[in-house]
């Protein structure tokens, strides 16, 4: 691409292929990578023959019972006794956000029952219960 006579003259033109490339690779690896990067709590749900709520654009708040009796807000571990105050606070920056309870299916019906009142007494006006589909066989 030099053009004239001189050929001691230096090309003043970018080559933009090795970056294009180098972008495009990476732009691959990141999102091959970015699916596994996504932590939750896992949780052994009960089923149900129930149909699924219908979404609002406001992202909402999950608590989470595992096996073991821990308590998480969304990836959050709280204890028993602050999880009301959580909420509240959570609640005051966030009004009217809907609440959704997951509790796996080897937790009493206590528990849940304990769960639930704490999670409506820290003002929560939408409380929702999450299941697996019912299998059917």
């Amino acid at each position: 691409m030099i053009s004239g006579g001189n050929d001691n003259e230096l090309m003043s033109e970018i080559n933009v292929t090795p970056f294009v490339d180098v972008m495009l690779v990476l732009l691959i690896i990141f999102m091959v990578a970015a699916p596994m990067m996504t932590q939750g709590v896992d949780v052994s749900l009960p089923e149900a023959a129930a149909g699924s709520l219908a979404r609002d654009d406001d992202e909402p708040f999950y608590v989470t019972i595992k096996g073991g009796g821990e308590i998480f807000i969304n990836d959050f571990p709280v204890d028993s006794d602050r999880l009301r105050p959580k909420l509240t606070a959570l609640l005051k920056e966030r009004p009217g956000t809907r609440v959704f309870l997951r509790a796996d299916k080897s937790i009493s019906y206590g528990t849940v029952v304990r769960t639930m009142a704490e999670i409506k007494g820290a003002g929560v006006e939408k409380l929702g219960m999450v299941t697996e589909p019912l299998e059917t066989k």
